[in-house]
């Protein structure tokens, strides 16, 4: 499957959640190295009180992009992706523009994944450092 089929893939599992009301969207995926980008813009949407990114908003990148990489091992069809732990540095504030969420695999076992997320702006500066584990359960057919 080519890169932009995957990335249709992956933005048309975003319907009607969350990650569409974010305006999140798939736009980069490394299948062999285990990397999946996603962006998301930053306006009051996604603010907390004092006008900067919310760190619930940072989380939901993380725990998003991180969850749909397993896809990249774990068939959804076969498999539920399950994240059972995330945990979030947040480094610098931003009040506009763009973030882009990037998850690289740091443990692919049978049972759980274990994602590094690093978040950044559009010109690569960290705005979060994110870990996310993923428990990967068999469907009951």
């Amino acid at each position: 499957m080519s890169k932009e089929e995957l990335l249709d893939q992956f933005n048309a599992m975003m319907r009607n959640t969350l990650m569409e009301t974010l305006e999140m969207k798939y736009v980069d995926v490394d299948p062999v190295k285990g990397m999946l980008k996603v962006s998301m813009p930053v306006n009051p949407r996604v603010h907390q009180p004092m006008g900067l990114l919310h760190g619930g908003a940072s989380a939901a990148v993380a725990e998003s992009v991180g969850s749909a990489a397993s896809c990249l091992f774990a068939d959804p069809g076969e498999y539920a992706i399950l994240g059972i732990e995330l945990s979030c540095n947040h480094i610098k504030s931003k009040r506009e523009g763009m973030i882009y969420g990037s998850a690289n695999i740091i443990h692919k076992g049978r049972s759980t994944h274990l994602w590094e997320i690093r978040i950044t702006d559009e010109e690569d500066r960290l705005i979060s450092h994110c870990k996310l584990t993923n428990m990967i359960v068999p469907l009951n057919k």
